[in-house]
């Protein structure tokens, strides 16, 4: 494929979103063929999906039934959007993937992340991010930029407890160390536009090398 997959993970409240909407807005205006995307969702079938996971009635949701739902949403994206825009050169900027899942799933909610890693293989096959940027907070301060942000929708996850969200943090500092090669740390308490320069400097620099 010609085009560059790079996504942004983190906990909840770490600002991946208005980071990478003002990258995106930037990397279009200097001519560059960018597609902005989200997970879960991002296409039709993707987002009705999205309203099953993060809708705040389906508190019942089994942990397993929440992983495969969000494969399944995964796969369909995969296969309709960012695979498409791979092919045609475009740069795809895309707002969580399998981390979050990993993170999530595999260790907040105690799947495992070798299990939940295993489920997505066969979503996914051998699509994987060629940049992943992990945008680190501490959770308290996540949680009170969310609270603070009248705009933003409060989803299901979002009303976990805080023992929940604290384990999401760790899973996504297990995989810092397990893919190093992949995965880019930020430091998301600093200022929005010192994470913004830090962040647009490292995909300006994967978008030259290719």
């Amino acid at each position: 494929m010609g085009g560059l997959f790079i996504t942004v993970e983190g906990p909840e409240g770490a600002g991946k979103t208005t980071v990478l909407n003002m990258l995106g807005m930037e990397l279009k205006d200097k001519g560059l063929n960018i597609v902005m995307t989200r997970e879960p969702g991002g296409i039709h079938i993707a987002e009705q999906i999205r309203k099953v996971i993060l809708d705040k009635e389906n508190t019942k949701m089994d942990p397993r039934t929440e992983a495969l739902l969000y494969a399944a949403a995964r796969r369909q994206h995969l296969i309709e959007k960012v695979i498409p825009a791979l092919e045609q050169g475009s740069i795809v900027l895309c707002d969580r993937f399998i981390d979050s899942s990993l993170a999530y799933q595999g260790v907040a909610r105690g799947l495992g992340i070798d299990e939940v890693y295993l489920m997505n293989q066969f979503a996914i096959q051998e699509i994987m991010p060629d940049l992943t940027i992990y945008f680190d907070i501490d959770v308290e301060l996540g949680l009170k930029r969310i609270e603070e942000n009248n705009g933003r929708e409060v989803n299901r996850l979002d009303l976990e407890a805080m023992d929940f969200h604290i384990k999401v943090r760790e899973g996504f500092r297990q995989l810092l160390d397990r893919f190093p090669n992949r995965i880019f740390e930020v430091d998301a308490s600093k200022s929005l536009d010192c994470v913004y320069k830090e962040v647009k400097s490292k995909v300006e620099d994967l978008i030259s090398k290719r």
